[in-house]
């Protein structure tokens, strides 16, 4: 079992101690890059020298399960490798670009662990932006007290476009806040542990006449060819004028350049971003320096507990997988629908 990005050492060792006459953990810290913050899933540039990078391929030879996704090249070297349990949730362009849809390794996500921080981060946003913290904030500095009247989340219609577990993080809080909550979903029909959740599910066919009524839109789905510019130009002219939106997507799933001219014209009132179509963001990106936009680098799911989490998951399907009960395993990736 190799671990192919860097872990906390009290995680490596709940694995180690899960089995240890059936699992051999195969664990250099060394030879993994250092860590930016904490749950870095990549570390900061790293290279490693001849004798380290001989030490890391032998490792990738022994590897039967690896513990996130090695690169496309790495792959290449680690013919014995039969299970990958990601890091992430939205993994599914990630495992088409190193090769993977094709192929018979089994995929496991990390879906259900970010799905709290990210519906914090939604209504952190929500809340600021309808509460009128940025005035409150002005106000303070130029120490003046003068009574206000702000709006309300209360009451309001958010759309979540998606059904999953990320909508059904965000719908929670909401139902909390009394909210009026409609989902756009692939398969409205189908049956989710978490419908109760939602008043409307509407299908994809629907989504311009719900965006229609939103007073704020959380954007959900994956990446896949499907969702791709799903909110696009059209989409974002059905939107209410004045609608808040948040995206803790995909960039891709957004088409970045309508959605400024939208934010431009007040079209959209106000958008926080957790992704981006390029990302780093680039630094001549008007979204930088728009007013009524708040930026985030794709760090709204990163909480301390992040790896913990992952690693219960792992924990979970690791003693499946050893006792033979594959069907028991969870979060496991559906290469046809990338996700």
């Amino acid at each position: 079992m190799f671990i192919s990005s860097p872990l906390e050492p009290e995680h490596v060792a709940r694995i180690a101690a899960l089995d240890p006459a059936r699992v051999e953990v195969l664990y250099a810290p060394e030879l993994l890059p250092p860590t930016r913050y904490r749950n870095d899933h990549k570390g900061a540039p790293f290279t490693r020298n001849a004798d380290q990078q001989a030490r890391w391929e032998a490792m990738l030879r022994e590897a039967t399960i690896s513990f996130d996704i090695p690169s496309a090249e790495e792959l290449t070297k680690a013919p014995r490798l039969r299970w990958i349990q990601a890091t992430s949730t939205g993994v599914g362009q990630h495992i088409a670009r190193v090769g993977l849809r094709e192929s018979d390794i089994l995929v496991t996500t990390a879906r259900g662990v970010h799905a709290r921080p990210l519906a914090e981060f939604v209504f952190m946003a929500l809340l600021a932006h309808f509460r009128g913290l940025a005035h409150l904030q002005a106000e303070q500095r130029a120490h003046r007290w003068t009574r206000y009247c702000a709006d309300e989340v209360g009451g309001k219609t958010l759309v979540i476009i998606g059904a999953g577990d990320l909508a059904r993080g965000s719908a929670k809080v909401a139902k909390g806040l009394e909210m009026h909550v409609v989902a756009v979903a692939r398969d409205p029909a189908k049956a989710r542990a978490h419908n109760d959740l939602f008043d409307e599910v509407l299908p994809s066919s629907a989504l311009h006449a719900a965006l229609g009524r939103a007073d704020a839109v959380v954007v959900t789905v994956p990446h896949t060819p499907e969702t791709e510019r799903m909110i696009d130009a059209a989409a974002i002219a059905a939107m209410r004028p004045g609608a808040a939106f948040v995206n803790i997507a995909r960039g891709q799933v957004v088409e970045e350049p309508a959605l400024i001219a939208a934010l431009r014209s007040g079209h959209i009132g106000f958008a926080a971003l957790d992704v981006a179509e390029v990302e780093p963001l680039p630094a001549d990106n008007p979204l930088w320096d728009m007013p009524n936009v708040l930026i985030s680098p794709h760090s709204a799911s990163t909480v301390d507990s992040e790896n913990a989490r992952i690693t219960d998951i792992f924990l979970h399907n690791l003693r499946c997988w050893l006792d033979g009960r594959r069907q028991a395993m969870i979060n496991v990736l559906d290469k046809r629908l990338m996700y």
